[in-house]
C-alpha cells in the first residue's frame, strides 16, 4: 500500500507538522457544524464550532474545542452554561453569521431562550443544553467538556459537513 505523506520527509528530529500541514491534512476528516451559545449579562453571544463529540453516556457529557483568542467562549465559561445547536445542511447562513468575527451575530435572528438560560437556534437539526463541567487547557485552544441537561431534537435533516475547507462532500 502507497501512502502518500503530506509533509516532507523529515529526520525524526522532532519537527512537527506546520499549521498549514496540519490543516491540510485534517481537512480529510468529515465533521459536522454547530454553534456553540450562551447568555451572559451583556447578552446573547455564540460561535460556529466544528469540535462537537459526546463523550460519555453515564453521566452524560459532551465536549467543544474553543479558541483562547476568541471573544465568545469566555463569554459562556463566565456564564456556566451552555446549548450546542447541531446545523442541518442548507443552514449555511447561520454558520457563515456564527463564523464571523463581526458582532452581528443575533442582530435580526429569530432564536429564543431555553429554558436553562441559553439562546436556542431555529431549524436546527439537535440542541444540547448542558453546563460547563471541567475545562481543560490543550495547545491554542480549551477542550470543554459539558454535563448534559437536556436534549432536544426538533428537525430530521441532512447535517451540514464541513469537508476538505468546504462544506458537503464534494470539497
Amino acid at each position: 500500500m502507497q501512502i502518500q505523506s503530506l509533509t516532507q520527509e523529515r529526520a525524526f528530529d522532532g519537527d512537527v507538522p506546520t499549521p498549514d500541514e496540519m490543516r491540510r491534512a485534517m481537512g480529510r476528516f468529515a465533521s459536522g457544524v454547530t454553534v456553540v451559545t450562551g447568555l451572559d449579562d451583556d447578552g446573547p453571544v455564540g460561535f460556529a464550532c466544528q469540535s462537537f463529540a459526546s463523550v460519555s453516556l453515564e453521566p452524560p457529557l459532551v465536549l467543544f474545542c474553543a479558541d483562547h483568542r476568541g471573544r465568545a467562549w469566555p463569554r459562556i465559561r463566565r456564564a456556566g452554561r451552555f446549548t450546542v445547536n447541531v446545523l442541518g445542511a442548507e443552514q449555511t447562513d447561520l454558520c457563515g453569521r456564527f463564523g464571523s468575527s463581526r458582532g452581528l451575530k443575533f442582530d435580526g435572528l429569530d432564536w429564543e431562550l431555553s429554558r436553562w438560560g441559553t439562546p436556542t437556534l431555529p431549524g436546527v437539526l439537535m440542541r444540547v443544553h448542558a453546563e460547563v463541567h471541567d475545562v481543560h487547557v490543550a495547545g491554542d485552544h480549551d477542550i470543554v467538556v459539558g454535563r448534559v441537561t437536556e436534549l432536544e431534537c426538533p428537525a430530521e435533516d441532512r447535517p451540514m459537513v464541513f469537508y476538505r475547507g468546504a462544506f458537503g462532500l464534494d470539497g
